[in-house]
């Protein structure tokens, strides 16, 4: 009996021992950035999941984002998480984010946007025109890569944000990927980010490539819905070419109210220093109501100025003027 006794002391607190140095793994849902009575979460993972899995745990995730966002609810603020690695999930079709309150979480570092290796990737291969569509609103998308590599012919970007009141952190979004002499990149109709949803937050990101020559006048980012603002972020090119820009305000729909951005730094890269892009935004002459406000950004790569037409751009500081935000280098 005493022996008895003992041995399960000791098997209990090996046991103990063995929890406290190996951990089990955590539960799902202390991943989900939002909770609900019903909420359900759901894991990707790339290079050991499988879609005939529940994806419901670590241990049995599903291998395509596709088939783990085809079991969420819209409006249950369910999670889908994403597990970063070397391999990335690639869709063969582009993913519309329609469900509302749905959450996208990559388990990656908190890098802002660029390096993000949770990654959702359009392949040369299957040359889609977009990698997603959220056009859910009330999404909160973190730690997430979305790069396009098509290579044919293609008017094609990253994404579209066409929902309202989603958040989106540390976010990297990768148009016109692929340096094919047709490619998007070589087409006006490029992107890598277009906006029009209304009241999109967007923190921390980064928007456009800088390794993919800009062969022609398109846009890293083209916005067209109404109060949307962009925080502590890059938007990012590389273009000597003459009409090139990195933003593009497009108020042919309607009142756009405003759009802000806030320490925001404008960088257009080129090769041995050559001279780059003119201006960072195209902006409308007139039209509708249209409002951009720059606070604390900085203009690098970039030539002439911030946009093309100036009339409806704010900048902060005592005396903006033409060359307002345009870096310099220092002179000792």
């Amino acid at each position: 009996m005493r022996k008895t006794f003992a041995l399960t002391v000791a098997t209990l607190l090996l046991a103990s021992f063995a929890a406290a140095q190996y951990p089990a793994a955590p539960a799902p849902s202390s991943f989900a950035p939002a909770w609900g009575k019903t909420s359900r979460v759901f894991v990707v993972d790339p290079a050991n999941g499988s879609d005939s899995n529940s994806c419901i745990s670590f241990a049995s995730p599903c291998a395509g984002l596709a088939a783990a966002y085809a079991k969420t609810v819209s409006g249950r603020n369910d999670t889908v998480l994403l597990v970063g690695g070397a391999t990335a999930t690639n869709p063969t079709a582009t993913i519309t984010w329609a469900n509302s309150y749905t959450h996208l979480v990559g388990l990656t570092g908190d890098l802002p946007g660029m390096g993000q290796r949770a990654r959702i990737v359009g392949t040369s291969a299957n040359a889609l025109t977009e990698v997603i569509t959220f056009s859910g609103s009330g999404c909160i998308v973190k730690n997430i890569q979305v790069f396009n590599g098509a290579s044919t012919a293609i008017d094609a970007g990253a994404a579209t944000v066409s929902g309202s009141r989603n958040y989106f952190e540390n976010v990297f979004w990768a148009g016109m990927g692929d340096a094919t002499a047709l490619g998007p990149a070589t087409r006006a109709g490029g992107y890598s980010l277009k906006v029009t949803g209304s009241e999109n937050m967007f923190v921390s990101n980064t928007i456009g490539l800088d390794t993919v020559v800009r062969s022609a006048a398109n846009y890293e980012l083209a916005v067209s819905g109404s109060r949307n603002s962009f925080r502590d972020s890059l938007i990012l090119s590389n273009s000597v070419t003459s009409g090139k820009f990195l933003v593009q305000i497009d108020n042919s729909a309607g009142d756009l109210r405003y759009t802000t951005f806030t320490r925001v730094l404008f960088h257009n890269y080129t090769e041995n220093w050559a001279s780059g892009i003119s201006n960072a935004f195209d902006m409308p002459a007139g039209g509708s109501t249209h409002y951009v406000i720059l606070d604390d950004c900085q203009l690098v790569g970039v030539g002439s100025g911030w946009a093309d037409t100036v009339t409806h751009v704010y900048l902060d500081g005592a005396q903006p003027n033409a060359g307002a935000g345009i870096s310099t280098n220092p002179t000792t």
